[in-house]
Protein backbone atom coordinates (compact mmCIF):
# COMPACT_ATOMS: atom_id res chain seq x y z
CA UNK A 1 0.00 0.00 0.00
CA UNK A 2 1.25 3.48 -0.74
CA UNK A 3 1.42 5.62 2.47
CA UNK A 4 -0.24 8.92 2.35
CA UNK A 5 3.02 10.96 2.22
CA UNK A 6 2.90 9.56 -1.15
CA UNK A 7 -0.23 9.30 -2.50
CA UNK A 8 0.42 13.13 -2.97
CA UNK A 9 2.15 12.30 -6.23
CA UNK A 10 1.38 8.69 -7.31
CA UNK A 11 -2.21 7.71 -8.36
CA UNK A 12 -1.99 4.15 -6.47
CA UNK A 13 -0.50 0.32 -7.13
CA UNK A 14 -2.88 -0.54 -10.12
CA UNK A 15 -4.81 -0.02 -12.55
CA UNK A 16 -8.21 0.39 -11.09
CA UNK A 17 -6.97 2.88 -8.61
CA UNK A 18 -5.24 5.16 -11.40
CA UNK A 19 -8.67 5.15 -13.02
CA UNK A 20 -10.17 5.79 -10.38
CA UNK A 21 -7.94 9.26 -9.96
CA UNK A 22 -8.72 9.79 -13.39
CA UNK A 23 -12.53 9.98 -12.78
CA UNK A 24 -12.24 12.43 -10.04
CA UNK A 25 -10.19 14.24 -12.14
CA UNK A 26 -12.86 14.36 -14.88
CA UNK A 27 -15.47 15.52 -12.39
CA UNK A 28 -13.15 18.57 -12.31
CA UNK A 29 -12.83 19.16 -16.11
CA UNK A 30 -9.12 17.41 -16.05
CA UNK A 31 -8.38 15.10 -18.46
CA UNK A 32 -5.54 12.31 -17.33
CA UNK A 33 -1.91 10.81 -18.82
CA UNK A 34 -2.00 7.58 -17.57
CA UNK A 35 1.47 6.17 -16.81
CA UNK A 36 3.10 3.14 -15.63
CA UNK A 37 5.97 3.01 -13.56
CA UNK A 38 9.29 1.74 -14.42
CA UNK A 39 12.07 2.39 -16.80
CA UNK A 40 15.92 1.23 -17.91
CA UNK A 41 15.21 -2.29 -18.64
CA UNK A 42 18.36 -3.82 -19.91
CA UNK A 43 16.57 -7.25 -20.45
CA UNK A 44 13.74 -7.76 -22.99
CA UNK A 45 11.59 -9.61 -21.04
CA UNK A 46 10.63 -6.69 -18.30
CA UNK A 47 9.94 -4.46 -21.50
CA UNK A 48 7.70 -6.91 -23.09
CA UNK A 49 5.66 -7.58 -19.78
CA UNK A 50 5.36 -3.63 -19.43
CA UNK A 51 4.48 -3.60 -22.96
CA UNK A 52 1.41 -6.00 -22.45
CA UNK A 53 0.30 -4.01 -19.37
CA UNK A 54 0.07 -0.79 -21.69
CA UNK A 55 -1.96 -3.18 -23.75
CA UNK A 56 -4.24 -3.75 -20.89
CA UNK A 57 -4.62 -0.46 -19.49
CA UNK A 58 -5.75 0.95 -22.84
CA UNK A 59 -8.59 -1.84 -22.59
CA UNK A 60 -9.48 -0.53 -19.42
CA UNK A 61 -9.55 3.10 -20.02
CA UNK A 62 -11.37 2.81 -23.11
CA UNK A 63 -13.78 0.30 -21.34
CA UNK A 64 -14.27 3.35 -18.33
CA UNK A 65 -15.58 6.74 -17.96
CA UNK A 66 -12.45 8.56 -17.46
CA UNK A 67 -11.17 11.05 -19.80
CA UNK A 68 -7.95 9.24 -19.96
CA UNK A 69 -5.02 8.99 -22.42
CA UNK A 70 -1.42 6.72 -21.82
CA UNK A 71 2.61 7.76 -21.76
CA UNK A 72 5.16 5.41 -21.93
CA UNK A 73 8.78 5.70 -21.35
CA UNK A 74 10.90 4.22 -24.11
CA UNK A 75 13.50 2.37 -22.28
CA UNK A 76 10.50 1.39 -20.36
CA UNK A 77 9.35 -0.95 -23.47
CA UNK A 78 12.84 -1.59 -25.01
CA UNK A 79 14.97 0.79 -25.93
CA UNK A 80 17.69 0.26 -23.42
CA UNK A 81 17.99 -3.48 -24.13
CA UNK A 82 21.74 -4.52 -24.96
CA UNK A 83 22.69 -0.85 -23.98
CA UNK A 84 24.84 -0.21 -20.47
CA UNK A 85 24.03 3.31 -18.93
CA UNK A 86 24.00 6.21 -20.55
CA UNK A 87 25.05 4.55 -24.11
CA UNK A 88 23.02 5.27 -26.54
CA UNK A 89 20.56 2.52 -27.79
CA UNK A 90 21.69 -0.32 -29.85
CA UNK A 91 19.69 -1.48 -33.04
CA UNK A 92 18.10 -4.26 -31.17
CA UNK A 93 17.11 -2.02 -28.34
CA UNK A 94 15.54 0.10 -31.20
CA UNK A 95 13.73 -2.84 -32.58
CA UNK A 96 12.23 -4.18 -29.63
CA UNK A 97 11.33 -0.33 -28.67
CA UNK A 98 9.52 -0.25 -32.15
CA UNK A 99 7.81 -3.11 -31.86
CA UNK A 100 6.41 -3.02 -28.74
CA UNK A 101 5.26 1.33 -29.14
CA UNK A 102 3.69 -0.47 -32.74
CA UNK A 103 1.59 -2.38 -30.35
CA UNK A 104 0.53 -0.03 -27.78
CA UNK A 105 0.42 2.45 -30.59
CA UNK A 106 -2.18 -0.04 -32.66
CA UNK A 107 -4.09 -0.43 -29.85
CA UNK A 108 -4.30 3.32 -28.90
CA UNK A 109 -6.04 3.99 -32.50
CA UNK A 110 -8.41 0.79 -31.79
CA UNK A 111 -9.96 1.93 -28.99
CA UNK A 112 -9.33 5.80 -29.58
CA UNK A 113 -6.98 6.12 -26.65
CA UNK A 114 -4.21 8.71 -27.41
CA UNK A 115 -0.35 7.31 -27.04
CA UNK A 116 2.34 9.68 -25.54
CA UNK A 117 6.10 8.96 -25.52
CA UNK A 118 8.08 10.41 -22.71
CA UNK A 119 11.54 11.98 -23.70
CA UNK A 120 14.51 10.33 -21.56
CA UNK A 121 17.97 11.10 -21.47
CA UNK A 122 19.96 12.56 -24.54
CA UNK A 123 21.53 9.74 -25.89
CA UNK A 124 17.67 8.20 -26.51
CA UNK A 125 16.54 11.37 -27.81
CA UNK A 126 17.16 10.60 -31.78
CA UNK A 127 15.66 6.93 -31.46
CA UNK A 128 12.53 8.53 -30.10
CA UNK A 129 11.76 11.39 -32.26
CA UNK A 130 12.47 8.74 -34.99
CA UNK A 131 9.80 6.36 -33.63
CA UNK A 132 7.37 9.36 -33.05
CA UNK A 133 7.43 10.54 -36.45
CA UNK A 134 6.89 6.95 -37.89
CA UNK A 135 3.99 6.15 -35.68
CA UNK A 136 2.45 9.38 -35.53
CA UNK A 137 2.44 9.82 -39.47
CA UNK A 138 1.33 6.27 -39.77
CA UNK A 139 -1.66 6.73 -37.38
CA UNK A 140 -3.12 10.25 -38.60
CA UNK A 141 -2.15 11.69 -35.46
CA UNK A 142 -2.81 9.78 -32.70
CA UNK A 143 0.49 10.45 -31.07
CA UNK A 144 2.10 12.85 -29.07
CA UNK A 145 6.15 12.87 -27.89
CA UNK A 146 7.64 15.42 -25.24
CA UNK A 147 10.83 17.65 -26.26
CA UNK A 148 13.05 19.45 -23.76
CA UNK A 149 14.21 23.11 -23.61
CA UNK A 150 17.23 23.07 -21.77
CA UNK A 151 18.75 20.53 -25.11
CA UNK A 152 20.85 22.76 -27.22
CA UNK A 153 19.53 21.01 -30.07
CA UNK A 154 15.39 21.17 -29.53
CA UNK A 155 14.77 24.67 -32.04
CA UNK A 156 15.95 22.10 -34.72
CA UNK A 157 13.72 19.48 -33.70
CA UNK A 158 10.74 21.63 -33.04
CA UNK A 159 11.42 22.60 -36.87
CA UNK A 160 11.78 18.78 -37.87
CA UNK A 161 8.53 18.13 -36.26
CA UNK A 162 6.41 21.36 -37.13
CA UNK A 163 4.59 19.62 -39.85
CA UNK A 164 3.84 16.65 -38.51
CA UNK A 165 0.76 15.36 -36.90
CA UNK A 166 0.25 14.84 -33.73
CA UNK A 167 0.95 16.96 -30.58
CA UNK A 168 4.34 17.99 -29.29
CA UNK A 169 4.80 18.58 -25.15
CA UNK A 170 7.26 21.10 -24.20
CA UNK A 171 9.04 20.88 -20.76
CA UNK A 172 12.13 22.92 -19.26
CA UNK A 173 13.96 19.47 -19.35
CA UNK A 174 14.79 17.18 -15.75
CA UNK A 175 17.86 15.08 -16.70
CA UNK A 176 21.28 15.91 -15.37
CA UNK A 177 22.86 16.53 -19.08
CA UNK A 178 26.34 17.74 -19.97
CA UNK A 179 26.95 21.37 -20.60
CA UNK A 180 27.71 20.66 -23.89
CA UNK A 181 24.54 19.09 -24.63
CA UNK A 182 21.86 21.13 -22.70
CA UNK A 183 21.53 24.61 -21.08
CA UNK A 184 22.72 24.87 -17.49
CA UNK A 185 21.51 28.07 -15.76
CA UNK A 186 17.88 27.75 -14.97
CA UNK A 187 17.13 32.00 -16.23
CA UNK A 188 18.77 30.91 -19.42
CA UNK A 189 16.33 27.60 -19.97
CA UNK A 190 13.20 29.87 -18.79
CA UNK A 191 14.40 31.68 -21.77
CA UNK A 192 14.77 29.11 -24.19
CA UNK A 193 11.56 28.07 -23.02
CA UNK A 194 9.63 31.80 -23.84
CA UNK A 195 11.01 31.15 -27.48
CA UNK A 196 10.30 27.58 -27.99
CA UNK A 197 7.27 27.77 -27.01
CA UNK A 198 6.51 30.87 -28.89
CA UNK A 199 7.75 28.77 -32.19
CA UNK A 200 5.63 25.98 -31.73
CA UNK A 201 2.30 28.15 -30.94
CA UNK A 202 3.41 29.79 -34.15
CA UNK A 203 4.49 26.87 -36.18
CA UNK A 204 2.42 23.99 -35.05
CA UNK A 205 -0.63 22.90 -36.39
CA UNK A 206 -2.19 19.70 -34.83
CA UNK A 207 -1.52 21.23 -31.31
CA UNK A 208 0.91 22.15 -28.21
CA UNK A 209 1.42 20.54 -24.73
CA UNK A 210 2.46 23.17 -22.37
CA UNK A 211 4.60 20.91 -19.85
CA UNK A 212 5.21 23.75 -17.24
CA UNK A 213 3.75 24.71 -13.56
CA UNK A 214 5.67 28.18 -13.70
CA UNK A 215 3.09 30.92 -13.92
CA UNK A 216 4.90 32.51 -15.97
CA UNK A 217 5.36 30.06 -18.69
CA UNK A 218 1.25 29.29 -18.00
CA UNK A 219 0.63 33.29 -18.73
CA UNK A 220 2.86 33.46 -21.73
CA UNK A 221 0.57 30.65 -23.45
CA UNK A 222 -2.40 32.18 -22.64
CA UNK A 223 -1.01 35.11 -24.59
CA UNK A 224 0.57 33.13 -27.19
CA UNK A 225 -2.86 31.53 -27.81
CA UNK A 226 -4.83 34.90 -27.81
CA UNK A 227 -2.05 35.97 -30.63
CA UNK A 228 -1.73 32.62 -33.11
CA UNK A 229 -5.36 30.34 -32.18
CA UNK A 230 -2.82 27.63 -31.95
CA UNK A 231 -4.81 24.94 -30.00
CA UNK A 232 -3.11 24.06 -26.69
CA UNK A 233 -3.18 22.66 -23.68
CA UNK A 234 -1.60 22.37 -20.04
CA UNK A 235 -0.30 19.67 -18.28
CA UNK A 236 1.17 19.06 -15.27
CA UNK A 237 1.69 16.61 -12.63
CA UNK A 238 -0.02 14.96 -10.36
CA UNK A 239 0.62 16.60 -6.51
CA UNK A 240 1.94 19.31 -7.96
CA UNK A 241 -0.10 22.95 -7.83
CA UNK A 242 -2.98 21.16 -8.43
CA UNK A 243 -5.22 24.04 -6.98
CA UNK A 244 -3.63 25.81 -10.05
CA UNK A 245 -4.81 23.01 -12.59
CA UNK A 246 -8.42 22.92 -11.40
CA UNK A 247 -8.77 26.82 -11.73
CA UNK A 248 -7.35 27.01 -15.15
CA UNK A 249 -9.60 23.97 -16.44
CA UNK A 250 -12.53 26.41 -16.20
CA UNK A 251 -10.94 27.90 -19.28
CA UNK A 252 -8.36 25.71 -20.69
CA UNK A 253 -8.19 22.17 -21.60
CA UNK A 254 -5.57 20.87 -19.01
CA UNK A 255 -4.30 17.42 -18.12
CA UNK A 256 -2.90 15.64 -15.32
CA UNK A 257 0.08 13.27 -15.56
CA UNK A 258 -0.81 10.73 -12.96
CA UNK A 259 1.74 7.76 -12.25
CA UNK A 260 0.73 4.23 -10.61
CA UNK A 261 2.32 1.04 -10.03
CA UNK A 262 4.46 -0.60 -7.56
CA UNK A 263 7.68 1.13 -8.22
CA UNK A 264 6.45 4.09 -6.90
CA UNK A 265 9.34 4.79 -4.14
CA UNK A 266 12.12 6.38 -6.77
CA UNK A 267 9.03 8.49 -8.76
CA UNK A 268 7.93 9.98 -5.03
CA UNK A 269 12.09 10.74 -3.72
CA UNK A 270 12.73 12.39 -7.19
CA UNK A 271 9.14 14.60 -6.45
CA UNK A 272 10.17 15.17 -3.21
CA UNK A 273 13.92 16.16 -3.74
CA UNK A 274 13.23 18.10 -6.56
CA UNK A 275 10.88 21.34 -5.15
CA UNK A 276 11.65 22.68 -1.78
CA UNK A 277 7.15 23.34 -1.16
CA UNK A 278 7.18 19.31 -2.05
CA UNK A 279 9.85 18.77 0.71
CA UNK A 280 8.29 21.10 2.79
CA UNK A 281 4.93 19.22 2.34
CA UNK A 282 6.87 15.82 3.11
CA UNK A 283 8.04 16.60 6.39
CA UNK A 284 4.75 18.21 7.53
CA UNK A 285 3.33 15.11 6.80
CA UNK A 286 5.99 12.66 8.10
CA UNK A 287 5.60 15.39 11.54
CA UNK A 288 2.22 15.14 11.40
CA UNK A 289 1.60 18.52 11.09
Amino acid sequence: MIPPIASRFVGGESAPEAIERGRALADRGVGTILNLLGEHYNERAPADEDAETYLELIEDVAASDARACISVKPSQIGLDVGADEGERPTERGREVFEENLGRIVEAGDNHDVFVWIDMEDHPTTDATLDAFERFTTGYDGGVGVCVQANLRRTREDLERLADLPGKVRLVKGAYDEPADIAIQEKAEVDQRYRELLEYAFEHFESGVAVGSHDPEMIDLAKDLHAEYGTDFEFQMLMGVREDAQFDLAGEYEVWQYVPYGGKWLSYFYRRVMERKENLVFALRAILGR
